[in-house]
């Protein structure tokens, strides 16, 4: 496995400042984060799931609050921008997760509506 997905419920609208992105709303919903981990993928699942951590990567931020739960992990075999070109969703805040991107993803952080959720 090379890159997963992070399915996210947020219980209502919160705004996080996101490291030095900046200060951002994240309206109450579903999201999925896609990510990678070149090794130990389970050491960095477990990481995304404690809620007491430092900030290093965007997903911290939003993964720390208290009104985000993870309900569902995906692993993949596919490349870290191929999964999350398969997914079709809004992007709030660009750049979130994608840095280092090579792939023009707009964002590895999507926002998506409940009827679009049960396609994945």
């Amino acid at each position: 496995m090379k890159s997963y997905q992070l399915f996210i419920s947020l219980s209502q609208d919160i705004k996080i400042q996101i490291g030095k992105k900046g200060l951002y709303q994240f309206p109450k919903g579903d999201y999925i984060y896609t990510g990678s981990a070149k090794k130990n993928m389970d050491t960095r699942l477990a990481r995304h799931k404690s809620k007491n951590k430092i900030p290093h990567w965007h997903i911290d931020y939003l993964l720390a609050n208290a009104e985000t739960h993870i309900f569902k992990i995906h692993k993949s075999k596919s490349s870290e921008c191929e999964l999350n070109q398969s997914i079709e969703g809004v992007t709030l805040v660009p750049g979130f997760g994608s840095s280092d991107c090579k792939n023009n993803c707009s964002s590895h952080l999507k926002y998506i509506t409940r009827s679009k959720l049960y396609k994945y």
